[in-house]
């Protein structure tokens, strides 16, 4: 058996390269499904003249044919065999190597062939995303099935998670602050704009433009060439330690899937905030660049602001996840996720604010900080309660099926990544959002200030609700854990 599967020490203190190898991954989905959640939207609705609704519907036909497809790609990573290179690991390459490929596709200029707004573009958009989601599965469940695998020691996971976390919201920065800025860098008509960074201007096209399609694809590819290394160090340097037995890896079946909903209560509530969690995410990803480009771009000139604010916006996630271990151990985990999910709120009402005050561009920097903090701590942290989850499940049961058991946990994440733009996509339609248009009607900003502050705010007090119903306690975890450990054994 390969040194990178080392079954025998399920309680491992994980090195620093360990943690950041496995961050890696994080890092790379993040440049893969982080822009598509915060810009293909917006992409297709200004270059490519998809209306919102139609770019609505064909997220929600994709997320469909997911609700199906995640739980049978789980089955097929549990019951896959553990190999000289891992059970996992393996299909971060088999199958990253064609997610990059396809990913980068979304954004190929085919309106400039096809025509904008055609049947044509519509078809290709929906083939595009469908095959970039699909394969896109075959490397989320391993990746999050390899983090149950890397160690059972809770504090261990802890450190694990903000790891992580902060690689993977450095990807983030890549994504909502650092890629509009890159594609209007590369948007053809470049004027010289001030950032908003410390005084600096740059020549900065718009890339809300048809004319900047090229200018996505390209500053895209150079993503996707970098998850892909990112994706193949993740492959290189992490260690499985926590496996089922060949016996019990033969026993999985599809089935497994409802009978762990059923008897896993943890599950069902994990299940249910990430659903919450994400979709109030994705909601205010989507909507972040109209809320930019139509209250502060056009007749304000600021949407080079974006990168400025996204700057600061990123600052917690990097620099402050180091303390999530310290709050987490002070406050419980309820009382974690409490706090985060009320400084988010806090940030949406001095986000709304600025809309009202335009001039007062410090509500904007300070709004976006705290939204940040709110949303990159309580939706990552939510990853850190998956490998207990896993571990309950084995525990009822007898079965460890942590392929199933991320499928679902992917599942709800997705879903909640497409109604972020589902929602927002049709609410926009309904509220006479016009594609492509410089200003937007009254109606249609009212719609865009729901998206962006309103409806994620109700859905932060519905996750607060949600997780104070999850049932593992910390003492209960760790009895389960070790147990166990003592069976395996």
């Amino acid at each position: 058996m390969d040194v990178r599967v080392q079954k025998n020490d399920e309680f491992a203190k994980l090195s620093t390269w360990d943690r950041v190898s496995y961050g890696f991954g994080d890092f790379a989905q993040n440049l893969v499904f982080g822009t598509v959640g915060g810009f293909l939207l917006f992409y297709l609705t200004n270059i490519n003249g998809i209306s919102a609704g139609v770019g609505a519907t064909i997220f929600l036909v994709v997320r469909w044919i997911n609700v199906i497809w995640d739980p049978w790609v789980g089955t097929v990573v549990d019951k896959a065999k553990i190999t000289k290179n891992g059970k996992y690991r393996p299909f971060l390459i088999n199958f990253g190597i064609p997610l990059v490929i396809l990913a980068a596709l979304l954004f190929l200029p085919v309106a400039k062939v096809l025509g904008a707004g055609t049947l044509a573009t519509t078809i290709y958009a929906t083939v595009s995303y469908m095959a970039t989601a699909l394969v896109y599965s075959f490397v989320n469940i391993p990746y999050g099935s390899l983090n149950a695998s890397l160690t059972r020691d809770e504090t261990e996971i802890g450190k694990l998670t903000s790891t992580r976390m902060m690689l993977a919201n450095i990807g983030n920065l890549l994504v909502y602050t650092l890629f509009p800025l890159f594609v209007q860098l590369a948007s053809p008509n470049a004027k010289l704009t001030d950032t908003g960074l410390f005084g600096l201007k740059l020549k900065l096209g718009n890339y809300a433009a048809p004319s900047a399609a090229g200018a996505w694809f390209k500053v895209y590819g150079v993503y996707m060439i970098l998850g892909a290394v990112l994706l193949f160090l993740t492959y290189r340097n992490t260690k499985e330690r926590v496996l089922a037995s060949e016996e019990a890896t033969d026993q999985v079946k599809y089935t497994d899937l409802f009978a762990e909903l059923k008897r896993n209560k943890a599950l069902q509530i994990l299940g249910l905030f990430f659903l919450v969690g994400f979709t109030l995410m994705f909601f205010g990803n989507t909507v972040w660049p109209y809320f930019m480009q139509y209250n502060f771009g056009v007749e304000g000139g600021k949407s080079a602001l974006m990168a400025s604010i996204g700057l600061i916006g990123s600052i917690p996630g990097i620099f402050l996840v180091v303390i999530w271990p310290r709050l987490r151990a002070t406050l419980g985990k309820r009382g974690f996720f409490y706090t985060f999910l009320g400084i988010f709120v806090v940030g949406q009402l001095l986000l709304f604010a600025w809309s009202k005050n335009p001039s007062a561009d410090w509500l904007g920097f300070t709004g976006r900080f705290f939204q940040q903090w709110g949303l990159t701590s309580a939706t990552g942290f939510m990853w850190a309660l998956v490998p207990e989850v896993v571990s309950n499940g084995e525990y009822i049961s007898g079965k460890r099926v942590a392929g199933i058991i991320n499928a679902i946990m992917g599942l709800f994440f997705k879903i909640g990544l497409a109604l972020g733009g589902i929602i927002p996509g049709y609410l926009l339609q309904f509220m006479n959002f016009k594609s492509g248009a410089l200003t937007q009607s009254a109606s249609a900003q009212t719609g865009i200030e729901w998206s962006m502050i309103w409806l994620p705010m109700i859905m932060a007090f519905l996750a607060m609700f949600v997780i104070s119903r999850y049932p593992l306690s910390d003492a209960y975890v760790d009895k389960m854990n070790h147990t166990l450990k003592e069976k395996n054994s």
